[in-house]
């Protein structure tokens, strides 16, 4: 059962259980067993909780549209009651850190039905763009097990592409699920800023937001339609379409306009020459499905110091984070709790002055609006690489004690193309439309304007449909 039940995607599933053919027991007990199989080789999960899923699953589910299904959580900001809330860093799992709270999105997946079965590895605090951290050891890439498998979702996209189970909670605050789901072959769409509920201890204002990484289109917007719901005190709601995002991947999408940008917007950091013939080719595509592709993609993208303004906001969220955890555990924390580079950006962010704090949050204000006036006038969609080169080796984007920066342009390689449009909170998907000539995974982004994820999930379906990648699955996947 266990290779024939991998190869469903949630929905799927979903249909197992519903129908009566196979019980979530059976379905949680096999899910156990290709994890123990298969997590050893890529390191994925780092907190397992089988018998706290076999007993919810033996228990009264909710009779929501996942009743059964396994859910992976991401040791980041998503915290589980009572479960590790780590976020991959040394001091909160020196102290043995527990959550005291259930995330929104946690409670979401709950009454959706969803059976909570463990937590996903991921780097300190978010802040890579490879899943390597000191505290639990490097997530694998399960196409190749040299190399990582993308941040800061790394081990939720290794999971699922490693054929663990279909689908598995991952967030975006620079591009972390697109990452991944890039590197490892997976569909990735980060929402829209307040599209799911980030409370309660996170804001919906901020860069992140939640969603998950899968294999299918349709999961993608099933899982949406069950999680994309506010709860009281959520800072936005981004605006509903008019019937369920599942419903929009039935029918194709009117003829689009299509601006594409096949290079690099940062000096000195290069586009791989596969990844720019891989934008091009599925523009040809697009031409052949009848949309109208145009040379064209907002000005403000190659705007430099715009762009730069997110580093201030990111140094200035990391020193306020390790306060935060210093109030959790009771103590402050040192640099010999995190790692030099998480250390190095805290003390960046203590220095900077409230002034140049609001100059900051002004750019990227300014950024916002010149970015949504492309969408508006110009094209309906940008199609872009997620990522300017395929997955890194392990080991490739580390720095050192001494330069804890040494290789943050190995870093900018996958998330300069990623990074602004959580600034501008748009939604964007990145699908699995191509390899490298090495056989690793490529993946092509879409963004929408704001609120507009489901064209980007219609035109998804069609490109699904054109340009099949079901049965692209990696070496170790059952």
């Amino acid at each position: 059962m266990t290779s024939e039940l991998a190869r469903h995607d949630a929905v799927g599933l979903a249909e197992l259980v519903r129908t009566g053919e196979l019980s979530p027991v059976e379905l949680i007990d096999d899910t156990i067993a290709r994890i123990e199989t298969l997590n050893p080789q890529v390191n994925a999960i780092i907190h397992p909780a089988f018998e706290k899923a076999r007993a919810a699953a033996a228990g009264d589910l909710p009779d929501g549209p996942f009743r059964g299904v396994p859910m992976l959580m991401k040791d980041l900001w998503p915290a589980e009651k009572g479960e590790p809330f780590h976020q991959g860093v040394q001091g909160l799992k020196n102290t043995g850190y527990i959550a005291d709270v259930d995330a929104n999105i946690v409670t979401a997946y709950k009454r959706a039905g969803f059976v909570m079965s463990g937590r996903t590895n991921t780097p300190e605090m978010g802040l890579s763009a490879t899943t390597e951290p000191v505290a639990y050891g490097p997530t694998r890439n399960p196409w190749d097990l040299d190399r990582g498998a993308g941040g800061s979702s790394g081990g939720a996209a290794a999971a699922v592409a490693a054929g663990m189970l279909p689908a598995a909670n991952a967030s975006d605050g620079g591009g972390s699920i697109r990452i991944p789901a890039a590197m490892c072959g997976l569909v990735g769409l980060k929402p829209s800023r307040g599209r799911i509920s980030m409370g309660p201890q996170r804001d919906e204002w901020g860069n992140s937001v939640q969603h998950v990484v899968s294999h299918t289109v349709r999961d993608s917007a099933a899982i949406l339609d069950a999680t994309a719901a506010p709860f009281p005190g959520d800072g936005v709601i981004a605006p509903f379409p008019d019937r369920p995002f599942l419903d929009f991947l039935s029918d194709d999408p009117r003829p689009l306009r299509i601006g594409v940008l096949d290079r690099s917007i940062r000096d000195g950091i290069p586009i791989d020459p596969d990844v720019a013939a891989a934008v091009r080719d599925v523009a040809d595509q697009l031409e052949q499905l009848g949309h109208e592709i145009v040379d064209d993609s907002p000005a403000a993208l190659d705007d430099q110091a715009l762009i730069a303004s997110y580093g201030a906001q990111w140094s200035a969220a990391v020193a306020a984070s390790l306060d935060t955890f210093g109030e959790w555990i009771g103590r402050e924390l040192t640099a010999d709790d995190v790692e030099p580079m998480t250390w190095a950006l805290a003390e960046r962010g203590r220095r900077l002055g409230a002034v140049e704090a609001a100059r900051a949050a002004d750019q990227a204000m300014i950024f916002r609006h010149r970015m949504a006036d492309w969408w508006a006038s110009s094209a309906d969609l940008l199609l872009a690489p997620t990522c300017l080169r395929p997955a890194p080796l392990i080991g490739e984007s580390s720095g050192t004690a001494e330069n804890p920066f040494e290789n943050i342009h190995v870093t900018l390689a996958y998330a300069t193309l990623t990074a602004p449009f959580n600034t501008t909170g748009q939604p964007a998907i990145s699908l699995p439309l191509a390899q490298s000539s090495a056989g690793l995974p490529i993946g092509i982004q879409f963004v929408g304007a704001y609120g507009r994820e489901d064209l980007l999930l219609q035109l998804a379906g069609q490109l699904e449909r054109a340009m099949p990648w079901a049965d692209q699955r990696s070496p170790l996947h059952p």
